[in-house]
């Protein structure tokens, strides 16, 4: 227990509650306990520390001060020669290097004996905890970590960069990848013209060697622009091709890329995002150069659950500030809590939450089980952009919501919640939007609708007495997408509700699952929170998955 000092008494006398803040993230989210239980010693230990770091005062103000000193882009230098540069706070190296030694950039790829057959789902719970404090600086490390895969393609690249990209040990400094202890990994897909038509992309590549290649163009989004190399997709002579492109060349000197500025993002401020023209800017290619988006693909496929683990820790984060808030806070006569509009509305935001962060653990199971089960192959084929498209959308309007729970005073820059609003909308927007991801839920259903059945059987057997009329309005939805395109998005959500209430049925969650599938799925359209049946207690769901801390 902690002390209450004389300034927090006065403050609680004046009816203000204490932050949030010192309170372990992990030993109070019982949905994640319940999760690590079948874990080793070890690892429970580790998300112990990280939970008791992401809400600690400290870790908070390097948060808080890495998005208030924005990176700055330096073109050039004192002689008008290029620098092409860009300077971060010193609280983005140090969230950098909590962060890497943590493995979020290296983790999935170790091999570490406690963690073998759950690498994924154990990287997923540090990312969701981390993503709980600041989700800027978790963009490079998403794309160093998904780099790997992409860098399989060709096994001379992936031998000479992977040590490096799997070192704990940051190293910021400005040197040539061969010259440090580790490096960092970007990556270059979208142009002016195109966005995420890729294969509108006029960037070239010209083949100058076994394996080198010569490439020209630009890209309108290149984040962490200090990363030692990127992935860019280019077109050759074959077609469009994907490529390892260093920043800096072994002796040091710069490989063309120009940054012409920074994006002002709405949010995402501590990280940098630019825009970048090259010429003579020499890439390694990976795999065959006609076959660039298959190839980075694999590794936008784990950078899209990462967007959901990120979003589904924001949404924890915030609801937990918002109930730790109204529980100290009184109105009316008692406190907060107890209001019953306001008991309804946090008990609805709770069962978002817990749906969301229940579902993405599911997915990162399923991409730890995908080589050896067909079952789960499927699984992690059509809902990798189902759980993307179904919980990086929710977070927006639920953070909104719980910084409403607020009053005004949620609606200051000091909060950590006004933090996850400004970020909340980039994981829905990056890495494939929602029409993007609906449409790839059609492209299975047009190349592969036996995948869908295998997936109707994971579902069925976890929602139990639900599973025949559940399944049934989700074939109707196919049928209904076979006949119009534009219905997607209805198949995508039905998924993701059948899908977030199966697990909550999974895990043993059945009052939560019951409550969920009956408002979510089975009942009519919800515009804002707070529209859950008398029949589902509210204050149960409170208790079970925020616990009252002392």
């Amino acid at each position: 227990m902690t002390r209450t000092t004389r300034s927090e008494q006065k403050l609680l006398d004046l009816n203000q509650p204490a932050p949030w803040s010192g309170i372990n993230a992990y030993r109070t989210d019982p949905l994640l306990v319940d999760l690590t239980n079948p874990m080793s010693a070890a690892l429970k230990d580790e998300f112990e520390q990280i939970g008791r770091y992401v809400t600690s005062p400290e870790a908070q103000d390097l948060a808080r001060m890495a998005n208030e000193g924005v990176p700055k882009l330096r073109t050039h230098g004192p002689r008008g020669e290029r620098l092409d540069v860009v300077e971060f706070h010193p609280a983005w190296h140090a969230l950098m290097r909590r962060s890497m030694a943590s493995g979020l950039h290296s983790s999935v790829w170790e091999n570490r004996d406690d963690e073998r057959g759950r690498v994924h789902k154990t990287r997923a719970i540090r990312f969701y905890l981390t993503a709980q404090l600041e989700c800027g600086h978790l963009c490079p490390l998403t794309m160093t970590s998904a780099s790997v895969a992409a860098l399989a393609a060709n096994p001379a690249v992936q031998k000479d960069w992977a040590p490096k990209i799997l070192s704990r040990k940051y190293d910021s400094a400005n040197r040539a990848w061969t010259e440090k202890s580790a490096v960092t990994i970007g990556m270059g897909m979208t142009e002016k013209q195109g966005g995420t038509d890729v294969r509108a992309n006029t960037s070239t590549a010209e083949k100058v060697g076994e394996g080198i290649y010569r490439l020209a163009g630009h890209k309108w989004f290149l984040s962490a622009p200090m990363s030692d190399a990127f992935v860019m997709l280019a077109q050759t002579r074959e077609g469009l091709g994907c490529f390892l492109v260093p920043r800096l060349l072994e002796d040091g000197t710069a490989n063309g890329l120009r940054f012409q500025r920074l994006k002002d993002k709405v949010g995402n401020r501590s990280n940098a995002s630019s825009e970048v023209e090259f010429t003579e800017t020499f890439g390694f290619a990976l795999g065959p150069t006609d076959q660039g988006v298959r190839t980075i693909l694999d590794m936008v496929t784990l950078t899209r659950l990462d967007c959901a683990v990120a979003s589904a820790g924001m949404m924890r984060a915030s609801l937990a500030e918002a109930i730790h808030h109204v529980r100290g806070r009184k109105a009316f006569g008692k406190a907060l809590v107890d209001q019953p509009l306001m008991t309804r509305v946090l008990a609805d935001m709770a069962l978002d939450v817990a749906a969301a962060s229940a579902l993405t653990f599911r997915l990162a199971d399923a991409f730890d089980r995908a080589r050896t089960s067909a079952e789960e192959a499927a699984y992690a084929r059509i809902m990798t952009p189902v759980v993307k498209y179904w919980v990086c959308k929710s977070a927006p309007p639920l953070i909104y919501e719980a910084m409403e729970c607020l009053g005004g005073s949620g609606y200051v820059e000091e909060r950590p919640i006004g933090r996850h609003y400004r970020e909340a909308p980039v994981n829905a927007i990056w890495e494939g939007s929602g029409n993007v991801m609906a449409l790839d839920v059609l492209r299975v259903l047009t190349r592969g609708r036996d995948l869908f059945e295998q997936l109707f059987v994971v579902i069925g057997r976890d929602l139990g007495p639900a599973a025949a009329k559940t399944i049934d309005v989700l074939r109707a939805a196919i049928s209904l997408c076979e006949r119009d395109e534009g219905a997607a998005r209805m198949l995508v959500e039905q998924l993701a509700l059948a899908a977030a209430a199966a697990e909550l049925y999974r895990i043993g969650a059945g009052r939560l699952a019951d409550a969920f599938l009956e408002s979510r799925f089975a009942g009519g359209w919800r515009a804002t929170y707070g529209m859950l049946d008398s029949r589902f207690d509210s204050n149960f769901m409170l208790d079970l998955l925020y616990p009252e801390t002392k």
